[in-house]
């Protein structure tokens, strides 16, 4: 037998060579049953079971077909192959592979088997993939016939899927926090108080026409001559601004020769930029950034002033009532636009005083950093998990 079926890392007080073999001898599979979607509900109550289909939790239903601990494979779609753990009393619906071990494998230890063998690889069909139960049980795995080590590495492995599933959660209530503070705040239910502890004045109709001091402007003009490889000036594009978030991902560049020929503006850090082009919403958020950047057309920017906060004000832009308005005031056959004019003449909005809308900003701010923190400690907790999934099995 090969010595390399043997893991990089592995428990003290397990030895000997892992084995290969069909994943039909580690377990039994079968399709979940059909149900219709009248009896599926999107919010969970105490009287539902929860109801998986072929891509994880699709709701909650009245009725269980299965009870214990089963993974459960995604066979139809373009996520097939995607492998869920269900817990206790659940229905699985025609669109999900139920496994059931066999003696001497533990439960747990086959999910992660199965997520390691990235299984929608051998899914069949183009317009519509899809795996079948035989097609499965001859892929090969390697695995160890110990079932302590089993429990061992499943355990562990456990514990680092709970304390995803912990930060996930805080960053999705995180969200929501923040989603609802936002509706209080720019609907007026919740004020701040100025350092004396009295109130602020009330809130003015506004548009960015009326403050003839901003510093803006619409994107340079750049065409594909333009552009080089491996330049000094980055070209930041439709794709990076995100809602409420900069994307940053490789960009086009600009020779120091062709920055002239265009004219270019520099962008600053704490410039808002917005998307003009929508798609399903209006995109903005502040660059945090600091360098050689230019704007390519249609991403308009605003430099903060004496009269706009950015952070502020690409908040107020997000919310859903400022963005039914921004769309209304859209346009277009194939791709929607919201003219600059729109955006500067016909876009009214309530602007408190400066001195309020930084007390909103700095405590909007101060969320988004707990947001992002647990993001970057979830992203950190999954790639230490890909690392010892690599190094944990053959």
């Amino acid at each position: 037998m090969n010595k390399l079926n043997v893991p990089q890392l592995r428990f003290k007080g397990f030895e000997g060579e892992w084995e290969e073999k069909n994943i039909e001898d580690l377990c039994t599979m079968q399709a979940g049953k059909f149900i219709s979607a009248s009896e599926i509900k999107d919010n969970y109550s105490e009287d539902l079971f929860p109801c998986y289909g072929g891509n994880g939790l699709r709701g909650y239903t009245s009725s269980f077909n299965y009870d214990g601990n089963y993974s459960l494979i995604g066979r139809q779609g373009a996520l097939c192959g995607n492998i869920t753990f269900a817990k206790n009393k659940f229905y699985a619906t025609e669109h999900a592979i139920v496994v059931n071990v066999n003696q001497n494998i533990d439960k747990n230890w086959m999910y992660y088997i199965l997520n390691i063998k990235n299984l929608n690889q051998y899914a069949t069909g183009q317009a519509q993939p899809g795996l079948s139960v035989q097609n499965i049980k001859k892929v090969n795995v390697t695995i160890t016939n110990s079932l302590p080590e089993q429990q061992k590495i499943a355990s562990f492995l456990s514990a680092i899927d709970e304390k995803i599933q912990q930060l996930s959660r805080k960053k999705e209530l995180l969200e929501q926090y923040k989603k609802g503070v936002m509706q209080q705040l720019f609907s007026g239910k919740l004020r701040f108080k100025d350092e004396n502890g009295k109130d602020y004045p009330d809130w003015e109709e506004k548009r960015l026409g009326d403050f003839k001091n901003l510093v803006h402007g619409d994107g340079d003009w750049i065409l594909s001559e333009n552009i080089d490889a491996g330049e000094k000036y980055s070209i930041i594009q439709l794709g990076n601004i995100g809602f409420g978030k900069f994307i940053n991902k490789p960009m086009k560049t600009l020779s120091e020769k062709n920055f002239k020929v265009i004219k270019g503006t520099l962008i600053e850090n704490g410039d808002l930029l917005i998307n003009r082009m929508v798609d399903v919403n209006l995109n903005a958020c502040v660059f945090k950034f600091t360098g050689l950047y230019v704007t390519s057309v249609d991403v308009c920017w605003i430099r903060a002033g004496s009269n706009i906060n950015n952070v502020f004000f690409s908040n107020l832009i997000l919310t859903e009532k400022y963005q039914k308005k921004l769309l209304s005031l859209s346009s277009g056959s194939g791709r929607v636009r919201i003219s600059k004019k729109n955006f500067f003449d016909k876009f009214y909005f309530e602007l408190p005083c400066l001195e309020e809308q930084q007390k909103i900003a700095n405590f909007l701010s101060s969320i988004d950093a707990k947001i992002e923190n647990t993001k970057d400690e979830l992203e950190k907790i999954q790639l230490f998990k890909k690392g010892l999934l690599q190094k944990m099995f053959v």
